[in-house]
């Protein structure tokens, strides 16, 4: 029986998935938030292109606080883009709306592990209701 090979980009993404899936869901972990709205933009390392753009109201009931997003880039390894802790310090400062910017920390492919990081950015504004 052939067995596939699993590479390191998927069994991060496997290790990701399962602790998003092990999290509280935001409403349990965060009663006190009543509506968030997520805008997300990407680009690339040199901020020049635009990449896609996000924007949806989030189901407070359904999503996880490990609030994390994959990185675009289809060939990266161990990157990604993790807002758990902005979002966490947002909530509890009580504010209304927080924006920044994330720089992806993963590998740009399998074959530059160690040498050529992705950096693709993200930036993002959080919009909080209360």
């Amino acid at each position: 029986m052939y067995q596939q090979r699993v590479g390191a980009r998927a069994e991060y993404r496997e290790q990701e998935s399962q602790r998003v899936k092990d999290s509280a869901t935001l409403a349990r972990r965060f009663g006190q938030l009543k509506s968030l709205t997520v805008e997300l933009t990407y680009y690339d390392p040199d901020r020049v292109s635009k990449g896609s753009e996000l924007k949806y109201q989030v189901n407070l009931n359904g999503a996880k606080s490990v609030f994390r997003f994959n990185c675009p880039n289809a060939e990266c390894v161990r990157g990604d883009f993790d807002l758990s802790k902005e979002l966490a310090k947002a909530i509890a400062a009580r504010q209304t709306s927080v924006s920044g910017e994330k720089t992806c920390r993963g590998w740009r492919s399998k074959t530059t592990i160690q040498t050529v990081r992705c950096h693709n950015v993200l930036r993002y504004k959080l919009t909080l209701k209360y």
